[in-house]
């Protein structure tokens, strides 16, 4: 999957703080997952029965860092594993929506998570290119740089 000419759909910035256009699910399947607030078409059953997601739909919020709450326990415990597996912060994520804004932050996102070589999408989780396959290790370490 070549990364998007233009911007990246918001609706691919899920409330936990994760941008679904880098997640494995959508670099690498022949049916990508539409994103987080779009439908469950394609998605992994943990994320069609995410509770963090039915968490914002009873509160009445979009984003997790809109509650009064955030961030709270199931936040902090996923933020936890992001940080130790893949060296991402969900809660930085969220951070940096709140204070910048989506746009500016997928603007952001987009540049980390280019391929240098081809132009592909940089998986978050396996920090590999969706077209050439080439690891990009660097990847991560860019996005660590914004924090």
């Amino acid at each position: 999957m070549k990364m998007p000419s233009g911007p990246i759909d918001p609706n691919l910035f899920a409330p936990c703080g994760m941008n679904c256009l880098v997640c494995y699910r959508h670099c690498f399947h022949k049916k990508p997952c539409d994103g987080c607030l779009n439908s469950d078409q394609g998605k992994p059953e943990h994320c069609r029965k995410c509770s963090i997601k039915s968490c914002t739909r009873e509160k009445g919020v979009q984003f997790c860092w809109e509650c009064g709450e955030h961030p709270c326990k199931q936040i902090k415990s996923l933020d936890k594993s992001y940080r130790v597996r893949y060296r991402a912060s969900l809660i930085h994520n969220s951070q940096l929506v709140k204070e910048k804004g989506l746009a500016v932050f997928l603007k952001e996102q987009k540049e980390i998570f280019t391929c240098p070589h081809c132009g592909g999408v940089i998986s978050l989780h396996d920090a590999q290119c969706s077209e050439c396959k080439q690891r990009i290790g660097d990847a991560l370490t860019d996005s660590e740089k914004s924090e």
